[in-house]
């Protein structure tokens, strides 16, 4: 068998109905929607989520909390991704983004300070956590904040 051969099993796919092309087809006139009502007219429908004026579900949960529109999203990487680097290389976010380690410099850039670095590497960021710059230092190289 061929990908060319397939063909899906009998009565898998069937023509679509054709409503309103007269009596004879079982499917004229009113095109299968019925006589009167709210869902017999042209546009009508009632919205996602209603409950024929029950209060409708969401509306009965309880709210809590809120969004607060002036978080400042982060570029968050962790020393240890910073190992793929070589010895003596000035890390910026510019170099972190072409080597996929960031995916947009929409976003200032923080290093945080989980696993170990074992080479020296002048890191250029706009913030840097306790723990990293102290790693950073100790493995020989240099944070400048940005």
């Amino acid at each position: 068998m061929r990908l060319h051969e397939l063909r899906p099993p009998e009565g898998a796919r069937t023509a679509a109905k054709r409503k309103g092309r007269g009596m004879a087809s079982g499917l004229g006139k009113t095109s299968g929607r019925g006589q009167k009502g709210q869902r017999s007219r042209s546009g009508s429908g009632v919205r996602r989520g209603f409950e024929g004026g029950q209060m409708p579900y969401f509306q009965r949960l309880p709210k809590r909390g809120f969004t607060n529109i002036f978080k400042k999203k982060w570029n968050v990487v962790n020393i240890s991704d910073l190992n793929s680097f070589e010895e003596g290389t000035v890390v910026t976010p510019d170099l972190l983004l072409e080597a996929g380690l960031l995916k947009n410099l929409n976003e200032p850039l923080k290093i945080l300070g989980d696993g170990e670095l074992d080479r020296k590497l002048e890191i250029h960021a706009h913030r840097f956590s306790k723990q990293a710059q102290a790693k950073i230092e100790a493995a020989g190289g240099k944070t400048e904040v940005i």
